[in-house]
């Protein structure tokens, strides 16, 4: 801890906080569809006092966030913040100070790219209590929604989860450990920057028609799926007018997404059923 954190005060908030039962639960929203949802998820959007809520928060899961409950966004798109993050971390520590019953809600799994980790950094320092809720990241319901196994015995025995877009805003990945074979290579927020991470791949070893897809609005109603090998995917996406939220799979995998997707083709379809979960 901090040498100038001065002790008292620190302990006065936290017996504040305590006493007036002031907490924070950091919720995974899941990939979009709200059946992924967590029992205990949906058990607290129904008890909120306040839910404090990201872009990628699909519709159908906010439908679930009791009557009662203040609703506050404070999503993040790119070059376009409602909040700063240091602006999010004191909210919720007011929120809590006051007293009341915040669920942080965060799409796919608050410590997967969701600066969940920061925001508790800064509950713990002000002596918040919090818990947290997990919930499915993106490059899990996101591939099982786009019949693409994150392994497979054939293919790949590792998977690797990267972000696309790095704090400082670069694309300055691990290229060599990313270009190794019989592993499956997901990426989040990586559509702005697909032409450079297609091609750092090539040069790093991996062959041009090696197969990858981009997953555009995984889980839901508008899901699209584009495949196509690391020489053509940025054109073809681009093409195809793929936009964010967009996941990123890379390897060999990727060559049963003919014989296994399932979400698009069922009877009925299951995308039909996603899409009245969303509108009820």
């Amino acid at each position: 801890m901090n040498a100038c954190v001065d002790i008292p005060a620190l302990c006065a908030i936290t017996a504040a906080c305590r006493a007036h039962g002031g907490t924070v639960h950091l919720v995974g929203a899941g990939p979009g569809d709200p059946d992924l949802l967590t029992l205990r998820a949906a058990r607290l959007l129904q008890q909120a006092d306040v839910v404090v809520y990201d872009h990628l928060v699909g519709p159908g899961v906010l439908d679930l966030i009791g009557h009662q409950a203040e609703r506050i966004y404070v999503g993040k798109q790119r070059a376009c913040h409602s909040l700063s993050q240091d602006e999010i971390n004191a909210l919720l520590v007011r929120l809590s100070q006051a007293g009341r019953t915040v669920v942080r809600l965060k799409g796919g799994d608050p410590f997967v790219f969701g600066r969940g980790g920061e925001e508790l950094q800064v509950l713990a320092a002000h002596g918040v209590p919090f818990e947290v809720v997990p919930g499915i990241t993106a490059a899990c319901g996101v591939s099982s929604y786009a019949g693409i196994p994150l392994t497979h015995r054939d293919y790949a025995q590792s998977c690797t989860f990267v972000t696309g877009h790095l704090k400082d805003g670069s694309c300055n990945l691990d290229w060599v450990a990313l270009a190794r074979p019989r592993q499956t290579v997901a990426i989040y927020m990586g559509l702005s920057g697909l032409p450079t991470i297609c091609a750092e791949l090539m040069a790093h070893g991996l062959p041009a028609d090696w197969p990858a897809a981009v997953v555009a609005h995984g889980t839901t109603a508008r899901q699209q799926v584009v495949v196509a090998t690391l020489a053509t995917l940025a054109k073809t996406v681009h093409d195809a007018g793929l936009a964010s939220p967009g996941l990123t799979i890379v390897g060999e995998v990727v060559r049963l997404r003919d014989e296994l997707a399932w979400f698009e083709n069922a009877p009925t379809t299951w995308a039909d059923i996603s899409q009245m979960a969303v509108t009820r």
